[in-house]
């Protein structure tokens, strides 16, 4: 139970990467005032909990509907997962983000794109539908949605300190951190592309 606690909590922390969402989230409220940025701070990380919760409990029916198995998400997933550690190892934000961030003008920032996909994005909505398809107990589910809402708080309380970070942090510092993290990404994607295509090989050549 711990170690399963530990890599979800590990996980979950590496793909929304707290500390990477601090450049966009002071560029997105510049200007605001100090109430107004931690309204937005609250509301955007309130919704990626509600998201990834939601993509949580749905998954298995998203699963049964399109005919998906586990494996083959845990393949998908671990590219995914391998896509995005790459671009943090390069300390830049994945073009998916980006792209994202530069037509925010119209939409309320704090849904789009904050919470989406910047701190809930494709490699954590995936990862908690891999991890929750994987458990057969309550107690590992309660695990899981314990270790979203400890990242999500987590992430409130960064972006409550968004400034005072990265003036001590510095520009250098955070994109030290985010190779580190990116690193830890990648090393995780690795697990989860084999533990997908190993069972698929195995069925596929019949090995038991």
């Amino acid at each position: 139970m711990f170690e399963f606690a530990l890599l979800t909590f590990t996980s979950l922390f590496t793909m929304m990467n707290p500390i990477g969402v601090i450049p966009v989230y002071i560029s997105l409220t510049e200007g605001m005032t100090k109430a107004e940025s931690r309204h937005v701070a609250f509301k955007a990380t309130l919704t990626a909990f509600l998201i990834l919760v939601m993509f949580a409990f749905s998954g298995k029916f998203i699963f049964d509907f399109f005919a998906i198995s586990v494996n083959s998400l845990k393949v998908v997933g671990g590219i995914i997962f391998f896509i995005m550690g790459y671009d943090m190892l390069l300390a830049r934000i994945s073009k998916t983000k980006t792209a994202s961030s530069e037509d925010s003008s119209e939409h309320d920032i704090a849904i789009t794109p904050l919470a989406i996909p910047i701190i809930c994005g494709p490699g954590a909505i995936t990862a908690v539908i891999v991890f929750m398809q994987g458990t057969t107990q309550w107690t590992e589910k309660s695990i899981l949605l314990l270790s979203i809402f400890l990242v999500i708080f987590i992430t409130w309380i960064i972006l409550l300190s968004a400034r005072r970070i990265f003036d001590f942090l510095g520009e250098n510092g955070n994109k030290v951190l985010m190779r580190i993290m990116g690193l830890i990404v990648m090393v995780i994607a690795v697990e989860f592309f084999f533990g997908g295509l190993t069972p698929i090989l195995r069925t596929i050549f019949k090995i038991h």
